[in-house]
């Protein structure tokens, strides 16, 4: 989790811009002037779609806690400070914009369509760095019990977001209930962490 301050910064900006490209999508086809070339997901989508994705993310993350103390490895957690709760909001946006965005193909049939979301998934829960990590040797791998949990937990989560996005009351496909859902349990992942003394200073 050691990233530099600057870097957290720097990439939070980042996620604010593209972010606001995606709400101004937003806001043009809700004033009925769409942009033809509008991010995946700029669309509207009702209130009770966003509270269960929501509380569908925070019970996967009571389950992944819970798990963690079953298997023991509840004390296996790496620290991290205040400031990187940036990166985990900034994450919640961009992971969403492009696996739930782009990287989906529904437009093929359901076959192709549910093989790339579980596809994807795997992808996505490969991208987290539990089962690896880069240090001054070069790429180390992982296989602890902790790290395919976890893995695991992210696989799942994924999968809900997909959900969240494809499931037939969202009507319009909407990436809202995701931005939510994932954010949901970032934070809810920084708040257990503090709680269990592993926020470890501002920066």
């Amino acid at each position: 989790m050691d990233q530099s301050p600057l870097i957290i910064v720097f990439m939070f900006g980042i996620s604010v811009y593209i972010f606001k490209i995606w709400l101004d999508d937003y806001r043009s086809l809700k004033s009925n002037n769409p942009n033809p070339n509008a991010f995946p997901g700029a669309t509207s989508v009702k209130l009770s779609i966003i509270v269960i994705g929501v509380i569908g993310a925070l019970i996967i993350l009571l389950i992944e806690t819970g798990g963690e103390y079953l298997i023991g490895v509840s004390a296996e957690q790496s620290d991290i400070t205040v400031l990187f709760l940036l990166s985990i909001i900034s994450a919640g946006f961009i992971e969403e914009i492009i696996f739930r965005g782009f990287l989906v193909v529904d437009n093929k049939g359901k076959a192709i369509f549910l093989s790339s979301v579980i596809g994807f998934s795997i992808l996505f829960a490969l991208f987290h760095p539990f089962l690896w990590e880069w240090t001054d040797s070069g790429l180390e791998l992982h296989f602890t019990s902790k790290a395919i949990f976890s893995t695991i937990i992210v696989f799942i989560n994924s999968l809900w977001f997909y959900f969240l996005r494809f499931n037939k009351f969202n009507t319009e496909k909407s990436l809202i209930p995701c931005f939510a859902a994932h954010v949901s349990s970032n934070i809810g992942v920084f708040v257990i962490k503090l709680l269990q003394g592993h926020v470890t200073g501002f920066y």
